[in-house]
């Protein structure tokens, strides 16, 4: 039998930067060609940048809009996907209004969809990464912010409005780091700048204390990177653990949360999280466990996302394949 081969492109738009990547599906495999990055700079010249760089993609693998299958766009929200439109994201100024979909579809003809980046790695993991199989999955981000993409009874649920999955607006605690514009949510707790608030708490109140910590002194708290912390947690620090460990509390926590109204089988959870995977794992199993429904956590799942760095051009790519 023949195995038709689909060709796709995928368009991920970030806030510093872009990428374009070629693919080709067949069946259930997504097989990436070529990828092409640029930095995003200002609406017109983004734009411009990504028609030229489909193009030129095009013109190297000798292909003509007829060829192509479908074109995905991810891009962070807030948007309306239905509409294809690109609503004002906090990490693209100026971006107000955009419709993004009708630009692309009037230049090349060739069918466009478009999804928020959080949705758009859900449908990447569902369907190529962790996530195979699954009949109801939650994608956790875990990244710059926290947000969900979450498949339900085997479809994307976006939501009346595509607001569905913003759980890092979720309040687990009255104050704490402040994440999505609120004080102790569940992205404060669990985002890369999360944990760098966490860490500076714990640094200040060692400072006025006495202590100095070794790794990251008073004037260089403003440097301070997740990456940093977890470098220092895997070289056994305990304050770094520590900083680790109150994150993984409130992400179990979040979890929970999750677990008792949704009823997944299985959480993919992405970003730092695939990185500290053994800092984290074992202490949102202990709050699940306490905490979540146990019919609903007994059959619920934790993986780290498959894709890992590559998410990026898969969730792209994925937006395309949904659409075909």
């Amino acid at each position: 039998m023949y195995d038709k081969e689909e060709k796709i492109f995928g368009i991920d738009i970030g806030g510093t930067k872009c990428a374009i990547t070629y693919g080709k599906k067949k069946q259930d495999k997504l097989i990436l060609v070529e990828e092409l990055q640029f930095n995003t700079t200002e609406l017109e010249e983004t734009i411009a940048n990504i028609l030229s760089t489909v193009e030129g993609l095009m013109k190297k693998h000798h292909l003509n809009a007829k060829d192509i299958a479908a074109i995905g766009i991810s891009c962070g929200g807030p948007l309306d996907s239905e509409k294809g439109i690109i609503l004002s994201p906090p990490n693209l100024p100026s971006w107000d209004q955009v419709p993004i979909v009708a630009i692309i579809y009037a230049h090349f003809g060739i069918k466009v969809g478009l999804q928020n980046d959080a949705n758009a790695c859900a449908l990447a993991e569902w369907k190529f990464g962790s996530g195979q199989g699954a009949k109801n999955m939650i994608f956790l981000t875990f990244g710059t912010g926290l947000g969900a993409g979450l498949i339900l009874n085997n479809q994307l649920y976006t939501g009346t409005n595509d607001n569905a999955g913003e759980v890092g607006h979720i309040r687990l605690a009255n104050f704490g780091p402040v994440g999505y514009g609120k004080a102790g949510s569940f992205e404060g707790f669990c985002s890369g700048g999360g944990l760098v608030q966490i860490a500076k708490m714990y640094i200040l109140e060692k400072y006025q204390m006495g202590i100095n910590t070794a790794w990251c002194s008073i004037a260089d708290l403003d440097s301070l990177t997740a990456k940093q912390i977890a470098d220092e947690a895997y070289r056994g620090d305990p304050l770094a653990i520590q900083i680790f460990e109150t994150s993984a509390r409130e992400l179990g926590r979040g979890l929970s949360l999750l677990i008792d109204i949704l009823n997944p089988e299985l959480i993919v959870i992405g970003g730092i999280y695939t990185r500290c995977l053994t800092l984290m794992e074992p202490i949102i199993q202990e709050v699940i466990q306490k905490e979540a429904l146990t019919n609903s956590s007994q059959v619920c799942q934790v993986l780290p996302a498959l894709l890992a760095e590559q998410i990026g051009a898969y969730s792209a790519l994925s937006v395309a394949a949904n659409i075909i």
